[in-house]
């Protein structure tokens, strides 16, 4: 929502904020001067500070430019009503620096300067911050948690896989090509190399694998007989003795990490079905358990803050960027943006081609046309998001009757 507000507010804030400390400058209405101070990051001086500017401006609205959109200081900041917020895009900020300066070099007072002087001349193209509901903020902050946890799990199994293809290939044949499941890490940690693996007998490696839920009977035979033919990769203690410390060490930080995801799911799960929205994500074709929470926080709850469905697409990152001078054009995709909410948008464009004919259609039409497979997504996306933004804003689940390619 692009406002400036009817009533002026009775100062501009500009924060250069770090962990250690903030840099701040202060220009109440009708002064020429702006006023500096530094304040130690630490909750009562913030407190201390905010409290004195209510005092000084009779409760009246201050605005305050940040650069950033999360982090400690927005949390502070948010919980008074008084404050009027302005995030700025660091790569905003970057592009100021480099226009004032040719060496392009950052410093903390630069960086205020620049976020008084947009706050003072052209606050009407920023975009003014409301938060969303508690609930969507705590849902928010959960599934990108959830998402880095999974991310950090992944991360793990690679390096694990990595590790035991230097000194324990046969390991992977055995336990699969995931190695971020509690069966392929309970095998490492009880049987971490070929000698002691091919000690086991073949009846305790079933009850193993059928302790652990694996029920493929044709799949474990054969990878069993495998294993008695397998020869090691090489015979360097020092390459094994390594490779198994390595490896243990990979597996018990991959289980540590999965009874936390299992928690994160089952918090996302709660707090979503409570949700006045979850009705309408929860009906998109493909979206599941996982993306519904995430496409649900990409709108938010204020249904204010979009005016149009092109809004959404470009704060997503999903509608492209075209750059035009004279006779040439170039479209690119939009670098300048939330990661997160792109990537939550383009996985659900995927997995709705399971669930949507219309969706799996679509997508092959533009792949028939040329593009790529992510390019044709992108374009699948796109649609998607204009069938949201309306669902969203009419507060209706999803009707596949209702939207089909004659209408799109």
């Amino acid at each position: 929502m692009n406002e400036n507000t009817t009533s002026a507010p009775a100062a501009l804030v500009a924060i250069d904020w770090s962990d250690q400390k903030h840099d701040i400058a202060l220009l109440p209405a009708g002064a020429e001067r702006a006023e500096y101070l530094q304040l130690a990051h630490r909750p009562q001086n913030l407190a201390e500070w905010i409290c004195g500017l209510r005092q000084r401006f009779g409760g009246k609205k201050v605005a305050v430019a940040v650069e950033q959109k999360r982090g400690a200081l927005i949390h502070a900041l948010m919980g008074y009503e008084f404050f009027q917020l302005y995030l700025v895009n660091p790569a905003t900020l970057a592009s100021l620096r480099k226009a004032f300066k040719q060496s392009g070099a950052k410093s903390d007072l630069l960086d205020r300067d620049l976020l008084l002087e947009l706050l003072q001349k052209h606050r009407d193209r920023l975009t003014r911050w409301e938060p969303d509901d508690v609930q969507t903020r705590h849902l928010a902050l959960l599934v990108q948690d959830r998402r880095e946890a999974v991310n950090e799990c992944t991360r793990l199994g690679e390096q694990l896989l990595d590790t035991l293809k230097n000194y324990f290939p046969a390991m992977i044949d055995l336990a699969g090509p995931d190695l971020t499941t509690r069966l392929a890490c309970d095998l490492i940690l009880r049987w971490p190399d070929l000698t002691t693996l091919q000690r086991a007998k073949v009846q305790t490696l079933r009850r193993f694998f059928y302790a652990h839920n694996f029920r493929h009977s044709k799949m474990l035979e054969k990878r069993l007989d495998a294993l008695q033919a397998a020869l090691p990769l090489c015979e360097d203690v020092a390459i094994i003795g390594a490779g198994r410390l390595k490896a243990i060490r990979l597996a018990r930080a991959i289980l540590a990490l999965l009874p936390a995801i299992k928690q994160y799911d089952r918090q996302i799960g709660d707090l979503f079905k409570a949700h006045d929205d979850a009705a309408i994500f929860s009906s998109l074709p493909g979206a599941g358990p996982a993306l519904a929470p995430r496409l649900l926080v990409v709108f938010g709850s204020r249904r204010d803050r979009w005016r149009h469905s092109l809004d959404v697409a470009t704060y997503s990152g999903i509608a492209p960027v075209i750059e035009q001078s004279g006779k040439r054009s170039i479209v690119h995709w939009r670098w300048a943006c939330p990661k997160f909410v792109r990537q939550s948008v383009h996985e659900f464009a995927r997995c709705s081609l399971r669930s949507c004919t219309w969706a799996k259609r679509f997508y092959q039409t533009q792949r028939a046309r040329g593009k790529n497979h992510h390019g044709a997504l992108r374009a699948l996306a796109f649609k998607w998001i204009r069938i949201l933004f309306r669902c969203w804003q009419d507060r209706c689940p999803y009707d596949p009757a209702k939207y089909t390619p004659a209408n799109l």
